[in-house]
């Protein structure tokens, strides 16, 4: 981190967390940030659903909601980038305050409630953006007050489909009520034959991956991969935010909403061993949840992750954490005689089952 990130990440954390994260976007649009540009080399490249990455680091759904700083945030040293989450009709989200800093323990709760402007003024910002080597996707939401949730997914998909290079449906926020009911088999295959239907009309077919809670019992994950693989899927992203509040120090941590960041290491790690088990290989795996280091990113990899996305550890190392994690995976896979990123996919599985 330079002093001047040093500096403007202490300037931010002066403000309340939804104030700083808008200032923040507002800064990367203006272009104060200093960005490194692409990060890669021949060993960091890989492919996951057919996208051809950079690098295996992506940014996670959740801060750039209504895909407004796509063309900064290509050029920051991330492999993919993905945007929302976008419901069919604008919407407000839950009341304010619903985003904390829990410092003491390097996380973040959320209850924002899928809070963005809406589908067709996302759609509009997609198509106008520039292309450029770093994939960008969708996070597919559904509006709190829909009467067909399912159906929401696959109209945001015929919206957005045509300018994205991949979307991912969104059923584990735990900030919409009853939206993880939608995780159930017969619920979940029901709608994901809806957003394929419609991604079969596209005017070419994105990966379309699956984002799933960490909060799962083994047989959920295993009737889950089941109707992933039967659907067609391109891949699972293991995984979203937690309910659970186990170990944690801050002030904050009684507030209700989705906890994010370094508590949730372990637990996102061993869903994701788990889900690379049960798919044995069949679909890439998408590894989130607390990785602030490139030691981090690397054992999700090792436990069976194909790539990975960062959020909440850039809240307190800055934006520049993206190209260091890159710089350092390079050093790692260098180290234990990886020529690429797919040959340590899975090769530490076993220590987190």
């Amino acid at each position: 981190m330079t002093p001047a990130e040093r500096f403007g990440l202490a300037l931010l954390h002066k403000f309340d967390p939804e104030t700083a994260h808008g200032l923040s976007l507002t800064a990367l649009r203006a272009g104060l940030v200093q960005l490194p540009g692409p990060v890669s080399n021949p060993r960091l490249k890989t492919s996951v659903a057919g996208m051809a990455l950079l690098n295996p680091v992506g940014l996670a759904a959740g801060y750039d909601k209504n895909a407004v700083a796509i063309a900064a945030l290509s050029r920051a040293g991330f492999g993919f980038i993905e945007v929302g989450a976008a419901t069919p009709l604008p919407q407000p989200g839950n009341p304010k305050p619903r985003l904390f800093r829990l410092t003491e323990d390097k996380a973040a709760i959320n209850r924002f409630g899928f809070n963005n402007e809406g589908a067709a003024a996302i759609a509009a910002r997609l198509a106008a953006r520039q292309r450029t080597e770093v994939p960008v996707g969708l996070n597919l939401g559904a509006n709190k007050t829909s009467t067909d949730r399912a159906a929401d997914f696959a109209q945001v998909l015929a919206l957005c489909g045509p300018h994205v290079d991949f979307a991912t449906v969104n059923v584990s926020s735990p900030n919409t009520e009853r939206l993880r009911d939608l995780q159930g088999p017969a619920a979940l295959a029901a709608l994901l034959a809806g957003v394929m239907e419609v991604r079969a009309k596209l005017p070419r077919p994105i990966p379309i991956f699956l984002k799933i809670a960490p909060d799962l019992t083994p047989d959920d994950l295993a009737a889950i991969a089941e109707v992933a693989l039967a659907a067609g899927l391109s891949g699972i992203i293991a995984t979203n935010t937690t309910l659970s509040r186990e170990g944690l120090r801050s002030a904050h941590r009684s507030e209700a909403g989705g906890l994010s960041g370094a508590p949730l290491f372990e637990k996102s790690t061993q869903v994701l061993a788990q889900l690379s088990k049960l798919t044995d290989g069949k679909l890439p795996l998408i590894g989130v949840g607390g990785i602030s280091t490139a030691d981090q990113a690397y054992a999700k990899i090792r436990a069976g992750a194909s790539a990975v996305q960062i959020y909440t550890a850039m809240v307190f190392q800055g934006l520049s954490l993206a190209a260091d994690i890159a710089r350092g995976l390079d050093a790692l896979l260098a180290r234990d005689g990886h020529a690429s990123v797919s040959a340590a996919v899975g090769a530490g599985r076993g220590e987190w089952l």
